[in-house]
C-alpha cells in the first residue's frame, strides 16, 4: 500500500510539469503564426439578426508582427456612413490598446476599455476578438484530446492574469492536432458568464501559413450570428510601420 501511495504521489508531482510542457508544445505553432503575421485580407462582415435580417460591411484587414507587438488595422470601407479605421495593438505582456478614427478626424482616439466589447457590427465579433491575446496569457492548460467534427484536436484552456486587459474570464480552444490551427474557440465573458462560440471554416494553407476563409461567431443560447468572410488576400504582404502610422489612420 505504501508503495502504491508513493507511486501516486510521484505521478502527481510529475504531471503538472509534464502537462505544462505539453501545453507549451501545443502553443508553439499558434504563437509562431501570430509572431510571423504579415497579412492583408479583403472581405466583408455580416450580422445575421434573429429574424434573418442581414447587415453587411466591406472590410480590409492588415496585420503585422513587429518586435514584441502585433498591430491589426481594420479598415471599414463600406457603406460610406460606417467608414472607420480601427487600430488594435497587442503585446504579450498584456498591454493591449485600441484606437479608432472616422472621416474628418484629425487624430485617432483611444477606445475606452469598456467599449472593447463593441465591434463593427455589435458585440458578436468585438474589437478585442481581433487580437487573439489569449494565446499569450500566463495560464495555459492542455485539458484533453478531443474531436471537433472529423478533426483530432488538442483542447487548450487559457486564463488571463491580473495584468491582462480583457473582458474574458477564460478561453477554450480546439487546436487541430496536425496543424496547430484553431478550428473552434469558446470565450467566457467576465461577470455575465455568456459564452461566445467561434468556428473557423475553409481552412487553407497558402505561402506556408494556415488561415480560415470564414469565421462564424454565435453567443450560446441566442439566435443570430456574425460572420467574417474572406474574399481574397496575401499571407506575405510586406507591411511596414508606415501602413499603421497616425497619418494613415486619418487618411480616408
Amino acid at each position: 500500500m505504501r508503495a502504491l501511495v508513493a507511486v501516486l504521489a510521484a505521478a502527481l508531482l510529475i504531471s503538472p510539469g509534464a502537462h505544462a510542457a505539453d501545453a507549451k508544445a501545443v502553443l508553439t505553432p499558434t504563437r509562431e503564426r501570430i509572431e510571423q503575421a504579415d497579412y492583408r485580407i479583403t472581405g466583408h462582415m455580416v450580422r445575421v439578426d434573429p429574424d434573418g435580417k442581414r447587415t453587411n460591411l466591406g472590410v480590409t484587414i492588415k496585420a503585422h508582427w513587429f518586435p514584441g507587438l502585433l498591430k491589426v488595422l481594420v479598415d471599414i470601407g463600406s457603406p460610406v456612413d460606417a467608414r472607420a479605421h480601427i487600430l488594435m495593438e497587442m503585446r504579450p505582456n498584456g498591454e493591449s490598446s485600441i484606437r479608432i478614427a472616422h472621416p474628418g478626424d484629425s487624430a485617432a482616439a483611444v477606445l475606452p476599455f469598456d467599449h472593447w466589447t463593441d465591434g463593427p457590427l455589435g458585440s458578436g465579433f468585438s474589437y478585442e476578438d481581433f487580437l487573439e491575446s489569449q494565446f499569450f496569457w500566463p495560464t495555459q492548460t492542455l485539458t484533453e484530446k478531443i474531436k471537433y467534427g472529423a478533426r483530432d484536436c488538442d483542447m487548450l484552456k487559457s486564463v488571463p492574469g491580473t495584468a491582462e486587459r480583457t473582458h474574458y474570464a477564460e478561453v477554450s480552444t480546439w487546436l487541430d492536432h496536425a496543424i496547430g490551427f484553431p478550428v473552434h474557440v469558446e470565450k467566457t465573458m467576465k461577470g455575465s458568464g455568456a459564452v461566445k462560440e467561434f468556428t473557423n471554416f475553409g481552412l487553407r494553407h497558402e505561402q506556408g501559413v494556415w488561415s480560415a476563409s470564414q469565421v462564424e461567431v454565435k453567443t450560446r443560447g441566442q439566435a443570430g450570428s456574425t460572420l467574417l468572410i474572406i474574399d481574397r488576400g496575401s499571407a506575405k504582404a510586406n507591411l511596414t510601420a508606415e501602413d499603421f502610422s497616425p497619418a494613415r489612420m486619418v487618411h480616408f
